[in-house]
């Protein structure tokens, strides 16, 4: 993992977490989704510290009935606080199979190009073609991990200078442009 300074949960102890533990990127991507971004990011700080830390292996070996409660408590970790804790959880079982719980080598195991790195992301419980291709266009914008053709994998998300997804949000600002370009392309596809 390299060094980074992620500004995702417009919060600082939530972006440290973000900034220092890949899981806790991969869960806060997981749960963007019918939420607002920022508040998806503050998730798996929450989950922290309502478990004392922010722990894979503990995550997947977790009483599946205790982990929803977990996510579920106010301030819940989503708007569906069960179901995404469920989502966190078979997520983090997932890694822990099947790359040894090292979140990592979904893009450094066997040295992959981009199609292969958006191939592994895409086959990620909760992980559908498009978050697959942001999270590959955030591992490459703000986090250094180019693997050969990944801008090209990840589509218009990985486009240098775009403000249309989380791979563009480093402050406030950012955050307002990405939100305008959404706002925007919703008011284009209502009147095509």
């Amino acid at each position: 993992m390299v060094t980074r300074k992620l500004c995702l949960a417009q919060d600082p102890e939530a972006d440290e977490l973000l900034s220092s533990d890949d899981f806790a990127l991969l869960t806060g991507m997981l749960l963007d989704q019918q939420y607002p971004m920022e508040h998806a990011f503050r998730g798996p700080r929450k989950l922290a510290e309502r478990m004392g830390g922010f722990d894979i292996r503990r995550i997947a070996a977790a009483d599946p009935d205790e982990f929803e409660e977990l996510g579920a408590t106010p301030p819940a970790i989503h708007r569906y606080g069960r179901s995404m804790a469920r989502r966190v959880q078979d997520l983090a079982r997932y890694i822990v199979d099947n790359y040894d719980g090292k979140v990592e080598n979904l893009w450094t195991e066997g040295d992959p190009d981009g199609k292969e790195v958006l191939k592994r992301l895409k086959a990620l419980p909760g992980y559908g073609d498009q978050k697959a291709r942001i999270f590959l266009a955030l591992l490459g914008k703000q986090l250094g991990v180019r693997p050969a053709g990944w801008r090209a994998a990840a589509g218009a998300y990985g486009d240098e200078g775009s403000h249309r997804s989380v791979a563009d949000v480093t402050d406030g600002p950012s955050l307002s442009e990405v939100r305008e370009f959404k706002k925007q392309a919703k008011a284009a596809a209502k009147k095509g």
